[in-house]
Protein backbone atom coordinates (compact mmCIF):
# COMPACT_ATOMS: atom_id res chain seq x y z
CA UNK A 1 0.00 0.00 0.00
CA UNK A 2 1.21 3.30 -1.09
CA UNK A 3 2.61 5.41 1.49
CA UNK A 4 -0.03 8.60 1.79
CA UNK A 5 1.69 12.13 1.32
CA UNK A 6 2.36 14.62 4.66
CA UNK A 7 -0.38 16.80 6.08
CA UNK A 8 2.31 20.09 5.18
CA UNK A 9 1.34 23.88 4.91
CA UNK A 10 4.52 26.05 4.95
CA UNK A 11 4.52 28.31 8.05
CA UNK A 12 2.33 25.57 9.86
CA UNK A 13 3.23 23.70 13.33
CA UNK A 14 4.09 20.52 12.97
CA UNK A 15 4.83 18.33 16.03
CA UNK A 16 7.21 15.06 15.44
CA UNK A 17 8.04 11.90 16.94
CA UNK A 18 10.44 9.53 16.49
CA UNK A 19 11.06 6.35 18.03
CA UNK A 20 14.04 3.89 18.26
CA UNK A 21 13.57 0.61 16.53
CA UNK A 22 11.92 -1.93 19.02
CA UNK A 23 11.61 0.76 21.73
CA UNK A 24 15.96 0.59 22.34
CA UNK A 25 17.86 3.78 23.46
CA UNK A 26 19.15 6.08 20.94
CA UNK A 27 20.83 8.09 23.69
CA UNK A 28 23.50 7.00 26.14
CA UNK A 29 25.91 9.51 26.96
CA UNK A 30 25.53 13.02 27.22
CA UNK A 31 27.50 13.22 24.14
CA UNK A 32 25.16 11.57 22.26
CA UNK A 33 22.26 14.03 23.14
CA UNK A 34 25.00 16.89 23.00
CA UNK A 35 25.53 15.68 18.91
CA UNK A 36 21.91 14.87 18.07
CA UNK A 37 21.23 18.80 19.19
CA UNK A 38 24.02 19.55 17.36
CA UNK A 39 23.17 18.49 13.59
CA UNK A 40 19.17 18.93 14.51
CA UNK A 41 20.47 22.76 14.42
CA UNK A 42 21.96 22.37 11.85
CA UNK A 43 19.67 20.59 9.72
CA UNK A 44 16.94 22.92 11.00
CA UNK A 45 19.34 26.01 9.68
CA UNK A 46 20.04 24.22 6.17
CA UNK A 47 16.43 23.59 5.41
CA UNK A 48 14.49 26.61 7.13
CA UNK A 49 12.99 24.77 9.86
CA UNK A 50 12.24 26.53 12.97
CA UNK A 51 12.37 24.43 16.19
CA UNK A 52 10.30 25.78 18.84
CA UNK A 53 9.98 22.97 21.40
CA UNK A 54 12.16 19.79 21.40
CA UNK A 55 12.54 17.18 24.36
CA UNK A 56 14.88 14.00 24.40
CA UNK A 57 13.70 10.65 25.77
CA UNK A 58 16.35 7.89 26.31
CA UNK A 59 14.27 5.92 23.41
CA UNK A 60 12.57 8.50 21.50
CA UNK A 61 12.41 12.35 20.63
CA UNK A 62 9.74 14.85 20.01
CA UNK A 63 10.23 18.22 18.13
CA UNK A 64 7.67 20.58 17.48
CA UNK A 65 8.62 22.43 14.26
CA UNK A 66 7.18 25.14 11.68
CA UNK A 67 8.95 24.02 7.95
CA UNK A 68 9.04 27.42 5.82
CA UNK A 69 8.83 25.05 2.75
CA UNK A 70 6.94 22.46 1.36
CA UNK A 71 9.81 19.81 1.67
CA UNK A 72 11.87 21.26 4.45
CA UNK A 73 10.53 19.27 7.35
CA UNK A 74 11.69 15.56 5.36
CA UNK A 75 14.48 17.06 4.30
CA UNK A 76 15.34 18.20 7.79
CA UNK A 77 14.84 14.76 9.44
CA UNK A 78 17.04 12.58 6.67
CA UNK A 79 19.48 14.78 6.96
CA UNK A 80 19.36 14.23 10.80
CA UNK A 81 18.65 10.75 10.88
CA UNK A 82 21.43 9.81 8.61
CA UNK A 83 24.19 11.87 10.35
CA UNK A 84 23.18 10.50 13.70
CA UNK A 85 22.70 7.30 12.99
CA UNK A 86 26.33 6.81 11.07
CA UNK A 87 27.49 8.59 14.60
CA UNK A 88 25.54 6.07 16.52
CA UNK A 89 26.62 2.65 14.41
CA UNK A 90 30.20 3.98 14.53
CA UNK A 91 30.50 4.92 18.34
CA UNK A 92 28.85 1.46 19.36
CA UNK A 93 30.04 -0.37 16.83
CA UNK A 94 26.65 -1.50 15.21
CA UNK A 95 25.32 -1.39 12.09
CA UNK A 96 21.57 -1.68 10.22
CA UNK A 97 18.75 0.48 11.51
CA UNK A 98 18.04 2.90 14.60
CA UNK A 99 14.94 3.84 13.82
CA UNK A 100 11.09 2.42 14.02
CA UNK A 101 10.03 3.00 10.65
CA UNK A 102 9.37 6.63 9.55
CA UNK A 103 8.97 9.38 11.76
CA UNK A 104 5.12 10.66 12.93
CA UNK A 105 4.16 13.79 12.36
CA UNK A 106 0.95 15.40 13.06
CA UNK A 107 -0.33 19.62 11.79
CA UNK A 108 -1.72 21.43 14.40
CA UNK A 109 -3.46 24.48 14.83
CA UNK A 110 -0.79 26.68 16.70
CA UNK A 111 -3.95 29.36 17.97
CA UNK A 112 -5.10 26.61 19.66
CA UNK A 113 -2.71 24.04 20.52
CA UNK A 114 1.00 25.41 20.67
CA UNK A 115 1.15 25.86 23.83
CA UNK A 116 -0.71 22.88 24.74
CA UNK A 117 1.94 20.69 22.31
CA UNK A 118 4.61 22.40 24.20
CA UNK A 119 3.38 21.55 27.61
CA UNK A 120 2.81 17.90 26.30
CA UNK A 121 6.44 17.81 24.81
CA UNK A 122 8.41 18.99 27.41
CA UNK A 123 6.57 17.50 30.33
CA UNK A 124 7.71 14.20 28.67
CA UNK A 125 10.07 13.26 31.36
CA UNK A 126 7.56 13.55 34.10
CA UNK A 127 4.60 11.78 32.55
CA UNK A 128 7.89 8.73 32.33
CA UNK A 129 8.89 9.22 36.39
CA UNK A 130 12.26 10.52 35.29
CA UNK A 131 11.74 13.79 37.28
CA UNK A 132 9.30 15.59 39.41
CA UNK A 133 9.41 19.09 37.30
CA UNK A 134 10.55 19.71 33.86
CA UNK A 135 13.47 22.30 34.87
CA UNK A 136 15.09 18.95 36.31
CA UNK A 137 15.35 17.17 33.16
CA UNK A 138 18.58 18.67 31.08
CA UNK A 139 17.68 17.68 27.27
CA UNK A 140 14.07 19.88 26.72
CA UNK A 141 13.55 23.03 25.47
CA UNK A 142 12.06 23.91 28.75
CA UNK A 143 14.80 26.00 29.79
CA UNK A 144 15.11 28.24 26.67
CA UNK A 145 11.08 29.02 27.27
CA UNK A 146 10.66 29.19 30.76
CA UNK A 147 13.70 29.96 32.19
CA UNK A 148 15.35 31.88 29.92
CA UNK A 149 18.75 29.91 28.85
CA UNK A 150 19.97 30.30 25.72
CA UNK A 151 19.58 28.78 23.18
CA UNK A 152 20.23 29.76 19.49
CA UNK A 153 18.26 26.57 18.00
CA UNK A 154 14.94 28.03 19.12
CA UNK A 155 12.47 29.66 17.67
CA UNK A 156 10.07 31.34 19.85
CA UNK A 157 6.02 31.61 17.79
CA UNK A 158 4.17 34.70 17.98
CA UNK A 159 1.55 32.30 20.23
CA UNK A 160 4.70 32.30 22.27
CA UNK A 161 5.48 36.31 22.16
CA UNK A 162 1.91 37.21 23.06
CA UNK A 163 2.36 35.90 26.39
CA UNK A 164 4.18 39.37 27.50
CA UNK A 165 5.75 42.46 26.28
CA UNK A 166 9.40 40.99 27.13
CA UNK A 167 11.06 37.43 27.14
CA UNK A 168 11.05 37.22 30.88
CA UNK A 169 7.17 38.10 31.06
CA UNK A 170 6.40 35.15 28.41
CA UNK A 171 9.08 32.97 30.73
CA UNK A 172 7.08 33.63 33.46
CA UNK A 173 3.34 33.24 32.07
CA UNK A 174 5.07 30.30 30.12
CA UNK A 175 6.05 28.67 33.98
CA UNK A 176 2.78 29.08 35.24
CA UNK A 177 1.25 27.29 32.68
CA UNK A 178 2.83 24.05 34.51
CA UNK A 179 1.28 24.60 37.49
CA UNK A 180 -2.32 22.85 36.20
CA UNK A 181 -1.54 19.45 34.58
CA UNK A 182 -2.38 18.92 30.78
CA UNK A 183 -6.05 17.74 31.10
CA UNK A 184 -6.65 13.85 29.55
CA UNK A 185 -8.72 14.45 26.66
CA UNK A 186 -5.86 17.13 25.44
CA UNK A 187 -2.86 14.36 25.70
CA UNK A 188 -5.31 11.99 24.31
CA UNK A 189 -5.90 13.97 21.09
CA UNK A 190 -2.09 15.44 20.63
CA UNK A 191 -1.05 11.39 20.82
CA UNK A 192 -3.63 10.43 18.88
CA UNK A 193 -3.12 12.55 15.78
CA UNK A 194 0.54 12.36 16.04
CA UNK A 195 0.70 8.23 16.16
CA UNK A 196 -1.53 8.30 12.95
CA UNK A 197 -0.22 11.35 11.27
CA UNK A 198 -3.63 12.89 11.21
CA UNK A 199 -4.19 16.71 11.62
CA UNK A 200 -4.55 18.54 15.07
CA UNK A 201 -7.45 21.37 15.47
CA UNK A 202 -10.79 22.00 15.17
CA UNK A 203 -13.54 21.48 12.61
CA UNK A 204 -12.43 24.83 10.68
CA UNK A 205 -8.86 24.60 10.85
CA UNK A 206 -9.63 20.90 9.82
CA UNK A 207 -11.42 22.01 7.01
CA UNK A 208 -9.68 24.96 5.92
CA UNK A 209 -6.23 22.32 5.50
CA UNK A 210 -8.25 19.73 3.54
CA UNK A 211 -9.18 22.82 1.26
CA UNK A 212 -5.73 24.14 0.95
CA UNK A 213 -4.52 20.60 0.25
CA UNK A 214 -7.53 18.73 -1.73
CA UNK A 215 -7.42 15.71 0.77
CA UNK A 216 -9.48 14.58 3.62
CA UNK A 217 -8.05 15.46 6.91
CA UNK A 218 -9.63 13.06 9.37
CA UNK A 219 -10.00 9.25 9.62
CA UNK A 220 -13.42 7.39 7.56
CA UNK A 221 -16.19 7.16 9.60
CA UNK A 222 -16.49 3.21 10.78
CA UNK A 223 -19.24 1.61 10.42
CA UNK A 224 -23.05 2.89 10.45
CA UNK A 225 -25.29 3.10 7.89
CA UNK A 226 -22.92 3.91 4.87
CA UNK A 227 -26.22 5.26 2.80
CA UNK A 228 -28.01 7.68 5.77
CA UNK A 229 -27.68 11.27 4.91
CA UNK A 230 -26.42 11.64 8.46
CA UNK A 231 -23.23 9.12 7.18
CA UNK A 232 -22.74 11.14 4.09
CA UNK A 233 -22.82 14.44 6.12
CA UNK A 234 -20.11 13.36 8.01
CA UNK A 235 -18.01 12.28 5.34
CA UNK A 236 -18.32 15.29 3.68
CA UNK A 237 -16.99 17.20 6.99
CA UNK A 238 -14.13 14.91 7.11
Amino acid sequence: MARLPRFILPGQPQHVIQRGNNRQPIFCTDLDYHYYLEKLEYAAKEYDCHIHAYVQMTNHVHLLVSPNEAAGLSKMMQTLGRYYVQYFNYHYKRTGTLWEGRYKSSLINSDQYLLCCMRYIELNPVRAGMVDHPSEYPWSSYHFNALGVGNAMIKPRQEYERMGNTAEECQKKYQALFQSPLDNETMKNIRDTTNKSWVLGDIKFKEIVAQQLARRVTPLAKGGDRRSRKYHKMVIIN
